[in-house]
């Protein structure tokens, strides 16, 4: 079977590919719609490539929930993503894919990652220690966001997590290959310092009877 994929007629920016069954992005799709196309829905399939995303150079918003994407998968320079939807993917790992994250979308506003194993919750078994330590990392790494799946980032949350997560300390600390985020959270360089510093704050968000993950 083809894919034409689905553009409204009232929304010629928009393109939904959910449910298609694709390994990547077919070359016919890419020529026909890069050039114009602002919300790209590619959920529910099965591709683990998105490099054929570099044509899309007025994306906006990516939907890529529900694909077996993991951290070994890089996004090109998308300077105007916004939005960014990679829920129950594969993604195991936030140390170095983050970072690289942040290079290829500097812009990014809103990011959702539920449901991978690198984003504890209590859905998957973590924490809320573990999902605390999680949200403010990725935080840190993007100045400008302003939604983390489903919650707004709050000032102090902000505030916490440069003071918390600097680039330079997390990356003399984190090595390739040396266990990623996991490993640096139990080891015990950060126990001094990270682990002192995140029972704080949580003690402060609660004397102040305030909800930190709304």
């Amino acid at each position: 079977m083809s894919v034409e994929g689905h553009v409204s007629e009232d929304e010629s920016n928009k393109l939904t590919l959910a449910y298609e069954r694709l390994y990547e992005l077919p070359k016919t799709i890419v020529v026909r719609f890069s050039d114009h196309i602002r919300y790209l829905d590619i959920s529910h399939n099965k591709i683990t490539n998105l490099d054929a995303l570099v044509y899309f150079k007025h994306l906006t918003s990516l939907i890529a929930d529900n694909n077996p994407i993991t951290e070994n998968c890089f996004l090109p320079p998308l300077p105007k993503l916004e939005l960014l939807w990679l829920n129950h993917c594969k993604i195991s790992s936030l140390y170095p894919w983050v970072g690289k994250l942040t290079e290829s979308c500097p812009n990014l506003q809103i990011l959702s990652l539920m449901g991978n194993p690198a984003a504890p919750s209590f859905f998957n078994g973590g924490t809320f220690y573990e999902y605390l330590q999680y949200r403010l990392f990725v935080i840190s790494q993007f100045p400008s966001l302003q939604h983390l799946d489903d919650r707004k980032v709050t000032e102090d949350q902000r505030e916490e997590a440069f003071r918390l997560y600097r680039r330079p300390l997390v990356e003399r600390i984190i090595k390739p290959g040396s266990g990623g985020l996991s490993q640096f959270m139990q080891s015990s360089v950060s126990l001094s310092n990270v682990q002192s510093r995140l029972k704080s704050f949580w003690g402060k968000e609660k004397q102040e009877s305030r909800n930190l993950l709304i």
